[in-house]
């Protein structure tokens, strides 16, 4: 687990302790809006808090600027117990301040990256909002590919009914 700069604008790191009420600066947004997160709308701090912040083997992590600033986190996990568990699933926030800068990008790097480095052979998302198309670009971009997509699986608030795309890598 180690510290990755970009461009020298931004670093990505694990997340310590320290770094929740930037996170939670960034995840309440998101979590409100509902468009791109499975998440209840409703979730409070503490029950987000309870389910983002991961321990080993898998990882919660920052986008921070020199100056502490949360630009975006994201964590990793076990996608499933037992003989799934050599699978990692992922999620990444980032604020609407600093999208379009390359953050999510280098979250998603630095989880392929760090995920393998603890163990996993391969990373799925189970649920990939197809009316997200920034972020389907993006992931496919980054060498993911769209297994399924299970039709009106997700409740967009504007919008409405939805698919959600699995998507997987190996590492």
């Amino acid at each position: 687990m180690s510290a990755v700069s970009h461009d020298d604008s931004f670093e990505i790191r694990p997340a310590t302790p320290d770094d929740w009420p930037g996170i939670w600066s960034v995840m309440e947004p998101v979590i409100r809006e509902g468009e791109t997160f499975t998440w209840d709308r409703d979730t409070d701090e503490e029950a987000a808090k309870a389910k983002w912040m991961k321990a080993a083997p898998g990882q919660t992590f920052v986008a921070v600027r020199e100056d502490g600033t949360v630009l975006g986190t994201g964590e990793f996990h076990p996608n499933q117990a037992g003989g799934g568990s050599h699978v990692a699933n992922a999620g990444y926030m980032v604020g609407a301040k600093h999208s379009g800068q390359g953050v999510a990008r280098a979250l998603c790097s630095y989880s392929l990256k760090e995920a393998k480095a603890a163990g996993f052979r391969s990373m799925q998302f189970n649920a990939v909002v197809e009316s997200n198309v920034r972020a389907v670009w993006l992931w496919q971009s980054m060498g993911f590919r769209i297994l399924a997509t299970v039709p009106d699986a997700f409740e967009h608030p504007e919008i409405g009914y939805v698919g959600l795309h699995v998507m997987y890598q190996e590492l």
